[in-house]
């Protein structure tokens, strides 16, 4: 009788621990919506830059619809490595996000080649309702195989062209200048057409190198010749706005995946802010950074796309060969 008693005892004690388990010891409700989130999301331009004030918003705006469960540490500058380190770490899941150039994407997976298809967009604000159709989903959805989301697009300006001491007005006035041009097989492929020798420098050397001849100009966006002070080594600036420039918003596919659909939608939603604001911004802008870069001494004028129809063409040629969805994009823009 002692030993039933004993046992029953002993099972009320477990029933009991069970469940006190059960109740307490985590904040998690069974579907894990009430998980706290710190993210870390990591990027390569200045806290001045467009990309980086979007980071915060995203932040806020991820704060305020978690109601505090979810905070964001931001990483600008390359704080922590280049764009190649960065979704190295995306993909070990060091770094939870990363604004990531399609430029760089596109040495990972060609089909972001497409948002280089010159002066495919009269301006960023159509550049960014662009992100919302198929094809673009398409090309984000390429990430999918090796670990990585691609969640959206974030835009900063579009392309312009800076050059050191020459006025440069038509692709023949080009002809042997050495420009600073990312990396980036299309956006070097237009600027070959147009007879310039395209430069790979990295962008922390960019301003010594122009300084002192290395290289005669650069293709860059008025927000970061405002942000680096080209204007301080450049004399000219031709607005082309030939190409725009988006970065690849970025997640570790596990830790995406593995979120309850809840807070999936939580992300997705702040970025859709960070991202119409970051667009809505800029654009507004596009008058005070001509200004600006006028007042300190550059001549600021337009180039329009008619100069560069023979490039326009020779790329399109070329790139639709090289992939389905790059064809597919240049087919649905090209008007």
């Amino acid at each position: 009788m002692k030993k039933m008693k004993r046992n029953l005892s002993l099972v009320l004690v477990i029933s009991l621990l069970l469940i006190v388990a059960a109740c307490g010891g985590s904040q998690s409700s069974g579907d894990g919506a009430d998980k706290s989130y710190t993210f870390k999301l990591a990027h390569i331009t200045p806290t001045s830059h467009m990309w980086h004030i979007a980071s915060e918003k995203f932040a806020e705006e991820l704060e305020s619809k978690s109601d505090g469960r979810m905070k964001v540490e931001i990483y600008p500058a390359s704080q922590l490595g280049t764009e190649a380190d960065m979704v190295q770490q995306i993909e070990a899941g060091s770094i939870d996000f990363g604004l990531i150039t399609a430029a760089y994407m596109s040495s990972r997976s060609p089909s972001f080649a497409a948002w280089f298809m010159p002066y495919a967009f009269k301006d960023i604000n159509a550049a960014h309702e662009a992100r919302t159709t198929d094809v673009a989903k398409k090309i984000l959805g390429t990430l999918d195989e090796q670990g990585l989301i691609g969640l959206d697009y974030l835009f900063a300006g579009q392309r312009v062209m800076l050059f050191k001491d020459k006025e440069v007005l038509t692709p023949e006035d080009m002809s042997g200048l050495k420009l600073r041009v990312t990396p980036s097989p299309p956006m070097q492929d237009f600027y070959r057409s147009a007879g310039a020798s395209p430069e790979g420098l990295p962008l922390p050397e960019v301003y010594a190198a122009v300084q002192t001849g290395v290289i005669d100009g650069m293709d860059m966006d008025l927000d970061a010749a405002i942000t680096n002070k080209y204007f301080e080594v450049v004399d000219y600036g031709a607005v082309t706005n030939h190409m725009v420039w988006p970065a690849v918003v970025t997640v570790n596919k596990s830790t995406f995946e593995g979120m309850p659909e809840a807070d999936q939608k939580i992300i997705r939603e702040a970025l859709a802010v960070a991202t119409d604001f970051a667009v809505s911004t800029r654009s507004a802008q596009e008058e005070e950074f001509r200004t600006t870069l006028s007042d300190n001494g550059m001549k600021i004028y337009d180039i329009p796309a008619s100069v560069f129809a023979d490039q326009i063409a020779a790329f399109d040629e070329k790139y639709k060969e090289l992939d389905p969805l790059i064809k597919e994009f240049i087919e649905t823009f090209r008007k």
